[in-house]
C-alpha cells in the first residue's frame, strides 16, 4: 500500500502538473470576456453558460498533447479529483434556475462554482496555490459583480482569467512533489 506522500507524487507525475484544465479554462473565459463586450447582457450570459461547457473537452485535447493523464489516471487522488469535478457540476442544478429566473447572478454563480474544486486540488498536491486561486477568485468575482453590474460577464471573465494566469504561473514554477522517506508520511499528512 502506498503512503499519502507516494500517492501525491504519483498523482503529480501522471498529471504532469495538471496544466490542461486551467489552460482550457483560461482560454474559454477569455472568449467569454470578449463576448461579454460585444453581446447584450442576456446573450453574453447565455454565451457564458454554453462556453463553460467547452472547458473539459478542450482540456482533454490539451492533456492529450501534453501527455497528461486526465481521465485514465488510476491514482486514488485522481479519482478524488474526479469526484470533486462531478460535485462542482452538480451545481448546474443552481446555475440553470438562476439562468431562467435571475440571470444577473449567473456570472457570479458559475465563476465561483466552477472554481471550488481548487480547494481539493491544493490539498492533493500539498501546495497552497489552489487555496489562493479559489479564495481570490471568489473575492474578486463578488467585488466585480457589485462594482460592474452592467458588465458582469466581462468583469467576471477578467477576474477568472487573472486567477487562472496567476495560478498557471505558480503551477509551472512550483517544485514537483517528492515522496517522504518511509515513516515520515504521517507527520507530513
Amino acid at each position: 500500500m502506498q503512503t499519502l506522500a507516494q500517492l501525491r507524487e504519483d498523482f503529480d507525475k501522471r498529471a504532469r502538473r495538471s496544466l490542461s484544465l486551467p489552460a482550457a479554462g483560461l482560454l474559454v473565459w477569455c472568449v467569454v470576456g470578449v463576448l461579454g463586450m460585444i453581446l447584450p447582457p442576456r446573450a453574453a450570459t447565455f454565451a457564458l453558460v454554453f462556453a463553460t461547457g467547452a472547458i473539459f473537452p478542450l482540456a482533454m485535447g490539451i492533456a492529450r498533447l501534453r501527455g497528461e493523464q486526465l481521465i485514465e489516471n488510476t491514482n486514488p487522488l485522481a479519482k478524488l479529483m474526479f469526484v470533486c469535478v462531478v460535485m462542482v457540476n452538480l451545481l448546474w442544478a443552481v446555475h440553470i434556475p438562476l439562468l431562467m429566473h435571475a440571470p444577473r447572478f449567473v456570472p457570479l454563480s458559475l465563476g465561483i462554482g466552477l472554481g471550488l474544486h481548487w480547494m481539493v486540488y491544493s490539498w492533493i498536491i500539498a501546495h497552497p496555490l489552489g487555496y489562493r486561486h479559489a479564495v481570490l477568485r471568489t473575492i474578486g468575482l463578488l467585488a466585480v459583480w457589485f462594482a460592474f453590474p452592467a458588465h458582469a460577464v466581462t468583469a467576471s471573465a477578467a477576474v477568472v482569467v487573472a486567477a487562472y494566469a496567476i495560478t498557471l504561473l505558480e503551477m509551472r514554477a512550483r517544485p514537483g512533489i517528492v515522496a517522504a522517506a518511509p515513516g515520515l508520511d504521517s507527520a507530513r499528512a
